[in-house]
């Protein structure tokens, strides 16, 4: 088997991917639907921001709580609950989108609803995977995870949009609702005795607490967190971006605006595969591929027709998903089994808890200056958050860190320098220890 599918070996993660690929096609369906139906009710760039910022929302209030149940529950429990509860709500918002009875404090209240199955889901999802696969193929089959969701975005914009050209919005958000199915079904035919299940988190006073002294001790990870908070925040609104450059800039409709998620995704898919691939995870990697992404996105900002802005977001893509991917193994690569949950909970409430105040902010400045200064804020916040990042928490661990692009672009590490007499002493250091290989007892036991 090549190496860049190696994880597939693996029967539970054969079936977990198996599902999550249907029910990733149908989350992209809905998206592109669900911010389509708010600019048809609205027409109004700050309302779809409002609209992304409470289905994200959750994920700031209750992320550390989701963190807690996904240490002290069963996991694959806990996500059929999850896919049970977020079926219920697409199948909600489909049905009244089709009675024609929809207002918009209906979507505001059905995306928020949304956004608590997604706090609880999201940490549970991420943490489950080393179970299924170990940690020697945990990098691996992230980056595999990353490959199907937007294997599911290249597809599904793009049929959301023929789709709601064809027969609405309603009845694409509802195939949403029966897509998640396919994910409960792949998690009842599981193997629970081939898991890597831990010895679960008892319960105990101050552990959400205890995770976050994990972290903040931890510069390394810190430092990561942060450039991860500035990209979520400001810079992967693609939803609400795309949306308006399609409409206000290009004056395109539904087809074209699905078109764009799918060129986006191309991009994406080529880093998860190229991510799948990696062995070695290192977190100078997350810092380089942030700052290569806040640059494309101003680049892309500026693309003066359609055609050129649709050749530019694959690039965009590539560098979002090298991101995402790399910090996502360094965290679970880097922590204690029993505090997975938790740490991978603070991460996703750092990914994806900022948008309640991005999204509305950067879906004003879309209204106020133009689409086009929705990207170049989004993309040099985040490149001036990544770099402020590095400089702060590389100093809490005495390292310095400076740009090469010769023999090739990269971060190079050293110490701080120590004068000896009128000479400096250097010596090149990774940004983080690479961890120690675990044996399964070590380890015990959508979207991205």
């Amino acid at each position: 088997m090549s190496p860049t599918f190696r994880a597939f070996k693996v029967r539970n993660f054969r079936l977990y991917a198996s599902g999550a690929i249907v029910s990733n096609v149908g989350t992209w369906m809905q998206r592109v639907a669900q911010d389509w139906l708010v600019l048809e009710l609205t027409h109004s760039g700050t309302a779809l921001g409002i609209v992304t910022g409470l289905q994200f929302l959750p994920a700031l209030l209750l992320g550390p709580y989701a963190g807690l149940v996904a240490d002290r529950f069963p996991k694959r429990q806990v996500l059929t609950m999850t896919q049970i509860f977020m079926a219920t709500v697409a199948l909600t918002l489909g049905g009244l989108t089709i009675a024609g009875v929809v207002q918009t404090w209906h979507v505001y209240l059905l995306a928020l609803l949304f956004g608590v199955g997604t706090a609880f889901d999201a940490p549970t999802r991420q943490s489950f995977v080393v179970e299924m696969v170990g940690r020697d193929e945990l990098s691996n089959a992230v980056g595999l995870n990353s490959a199907s969701f937007n294997a599911a975005r290249l597809l599904g914009p793009a049929l959301a949009g023929l789709l709601i050209n064809w027969i609405g919005t309603g009845p694409v958000i509802l195939v949403n609702g029966f897509t998640y199915a396919a994910v409960i079904v792949s998690l009842r035919l599981m193997r629970v005795s081939e898991l890597h299940t831990p010895k679960p988190a008892g319960r105990e006073k101050g552990m959400i607490r205890d995770g976050m002294r994990y972290l903040w001790r931890r510069p390394d990870l810190m430092m990561v967190l942060v450039a991860v908070f500035f990209a979520g925040t400001f810079g992967l609104n693609f939803q609400l971006t795309s949306a308006l450059m399609a409409t206000s800039v290009f004056h395109k409709g539904a087809g074209e605006y699905g078109i764009l998620g799918s060129v986006l995704a191309i991009g994406s898919l080529a880093g998860a595969l190229l991510a799948a691939r990696r062995v070695r995870i290192r977190a100078r990697l997350v810092i380089g591929a942030a700052l290569a992404f806040g640059i494309a996105e101003i680049v892309s900002a500026v693309m003066p027709t359609y055609l050129t802005f649709a050749l530019v977001l694959p690039i965009v893509g590539l560098a979002s998903l090298t991101m995402l991917t790399s910090a996502n193994a360094t965290m679970q690569l880097s922590i204690e089994p029993t505090m997975r949950g938790r740490v991978m909970a603070l991460y996703m409430t750092v990914l994806m808890g900022g948008t309640p105040i991005g999204s509305p902010f950067i879906g004003w400045i879309g209204q106020v200056l133009g689409a086009r200064y929705s990207l170049i804020v989004g993309g040099g916040l985040t490149v001036l958050g990544t770099v402020a990042s590095v400089l702060y928490f590389s100093r809490r661990r005495g390292l310095a860190i400076r740009p090469r692009l010769l023999p090739r672009p990269h971060l190079e590490v050293l110490p701080q320098t120590e004068l000896l007499g009128d000479k400096a002493v250097l010596e090149t250091v990774p940004l983080q220890d690479e961890p120690e290989p675990a044996t399964k007892q070590d380890v015990g036991p959508k979207v991205a």
